[in-house]
């Protein structure tokens, strides 16, 4: 048994089995990297194919909207639909001034960002310069639940609570008023400002912080001075999603607003947003083709480019402090 083990492992140690096991793995090896080759090309044409679907679908959606869209401004005015204060597109003698619609959804967007903006930030600068690391990771994750709630749910917490407790402050608020929605909607998009303020904060180096505190500065100040204005283009980023997310809400503003298109920025009016009147309208009661049902893709394309408008200011801007930041 001895001589057989010895026999063993001289063949194995031996110059000549060495080699071989080394021209085997050469060998192998031009093949082991094809095959990763393969898999490259196969990673890199799915990311290609998801990354040319989010293309399609955004073509898609601007060839349907403007595609029923601009034979409804063949009976209409452009003019006369920018700058009309009447929207009553339904009614025997139909209106087609989108300005109420466009005061409706301003107003709640502008409500909503008077409570989400500054609340998200503080909330923001908390979670990254104060709170202790089991305090955030308690935090945080509560408050992206908010995210998670269904809008209808906050429409009706608007209707039958906010608006009892306005109603107790204000008297004379009706039923259904901006005010109303436009505050729970800031509610609603809070987890949006403080989640993406957040990280951006975080994001800040760690040796600017050090800085501030070796001139003498205090833990708000650092916060305040420092550290906010370093990671403003991504807390922008975060106020750009935020009023997206305000200016496309439905449920809310159709539950809590009042479904009424009036020409005011008053916030205790009842209003009519945008995306209200799509949703009231689009139920399928009218026939394809009609005015009324063209009216549908008319909104729906306005509020698609005030969106776009948005994303474009904020991408300047994020570009804008960047190259300061550099």
């Amino acid at each position: 048994m001895k001589q057989n083990s010895n026999t063993v492992d001289l063949e194995s140690s031996s110059p000549l089995l060495s080699n071989q096991r080394a021209l085997n793995s050469h060998l192998r090896m031009p093949l082991r990297k094809k095959r990763l080759r393969i898999f490259e090309k196969f990673i890199e044409l799915g990311l290609f194919f998801a990354a040319f679907c989010s293309v399609l679908v955004t073509i898609g959606i601007f060839w349907i909207l403007f595609s029923e869209a601009i034979p409804f401004f063949q009976h209409v005015a452009i003019w006369d639909f920018f700058t009309g204060t009447e929207w009553a597109p339904l009614f025997s003698e139909p209106k087609y001034g989108i300005l109420p619609l466009l005061c409706g959804t301003f107003i709640s967007t502008f409500m909503a960002m008077v409570i989400a903006l500054p609340m998200g930030s503080v909330i923001a600068i908390y979670l990254s310069e104060y709170a202790h690391e089991k305090i955030r990771e308690s935090v945080k994750p509560i408050l992206e639940l908010l995210s998670a709630v269904p809008s209808v749910v906050f429409g009706y917490f608007a209707l039958l609570l906010v608006t009892p407790l306005l109603q107790k402050i204000f008297p004379n608020l009706p039923s259904f008023s901006a005010l109303s929605a436009g505050l729970v909607m800031g509610i609603m998009i809070v987890p949006y400002v403080t989640s993406l303020s957040e990280d951006a904060l975080r994001a800040v180096p760690m040796h600017l912080r050090e800085a501030s505190f070796a001139m003498g500065a205090t833990r708000f100040q650092t916060a305040i001075k420092v550290v906010f204005p370093a990671a403003f283009s991504g807390i922008t980023a975060s106020f750009v999603l935020a009023i997206s997310r305000a200016i496309g809400e439905t449920m809310v503003v159709a539950i809590a607003g009042g479904m009424q298109p009036k020409f005011t920025l008053d916030p205790f009016e009842p209003a009519q947003t945008v995306t209200a009147y799509i949703v009231q309208v689009s139920l399928g009661d009218l026939p394809h083709g009609s005015l009324g049902y063209q009216t549908i893709f008319v909104a729906g394309s306005t509020l698609l480019l005030i969106t776009l408008f948005f994303n474009i200011l904020g991408h300047r801007l994020r570009k804008k402090y960047k190259e300061q930041d550099a």
